[in-house]
């Protein structure tokens, strides 16, 4: 499996030659650094760490500054391990860019979803609430019954209920890469992906 980081820029519409109008997410993917490869032989698996993105290195803790130096990179902002990368020619220090994917691909796409704070059940699990009329009185957007007295005389785990919406990792699969510009780190996929803009992302294929 290869993949690379990237931050999300924002959707808008490609026009293919054949004059269809497609949505798609911009994403600036890339270049990432190699911060670390682990063999077999040494760690009993294959993956690639990657690093996107610049930070002050005063923001750094000691380890990584040491670490960030050795390899002679920016401070990095994000690290992610991929798992069975391949390895091939690829050594710590070097660069991954946006051309390991081509045009035509299926990628599926990791991003943390917008958070939107605690939310009741209606916007939250899609009730349809109760009556506005009947002499209902400031029931409408209520959860209803979450449980019978007599049985089973609890609430159930995992009974739908108000809480803390949205801010969770989120996967869409079976994106199509629609267009990739090299020059400036951009690939463009079919459709939407999770979270804010310049939200931080992992593209996979």
């Amino acid at each position: 499996m290869i993949g690379i980081l990237g931050k999300k820029i924002g959707m808008t519409t490609y026009y293919q030659e054949n004059g269809n109008a497609v949505p798609v997410t911009v994403i600036e993917a890339g270049p990432c650094y190699v911060t670390q490869i682990k063999t077999k032989e040494k760690d009993g698996y294959e993956s690639v760490q990657l690093g996107f993105g610049t930070r002050r290195e005063k923001t750094v803790n000691k380890p990584m500054q040491g670490k960030f130096k050795k390899l002679n990179i920016p401070a990095l902002r994000f690290i992610k391990e991929i798992k069975d990368f391949p390895v091939n020619d690829l050594k710590a220090g070097e660069q991954v860019k946006v051309n390991i994917f081509n045009e035509g691909d299926t990628v599926k796409v990791t991003g943390t979803s917008k958070g939107k704070g605690f939310q009741g059940v209606m916007k939250r699990h899609g009730f349809g609430g109760g009556q506005r009329t009947h002499g209902q009185s400031d029931r409408q957007r209520a959860p209803g019954s979450i449980g019978a007295s007599s049985y089973p005389s609890r609430v159930f785990k995992g009974q739908r209920m108000a809480g803390r919406t949205g801010n969770d990792q989120v996967t869409v699969r079976n994106l199509k890469v629609i267009k990739i510009f090299a020059d400036s780190n951009l690939i463009l996929v079919k459709g939407a992906v999770p979270g804010t803009k310049s939200g931080f992302v992992e593209i996979y294929k």
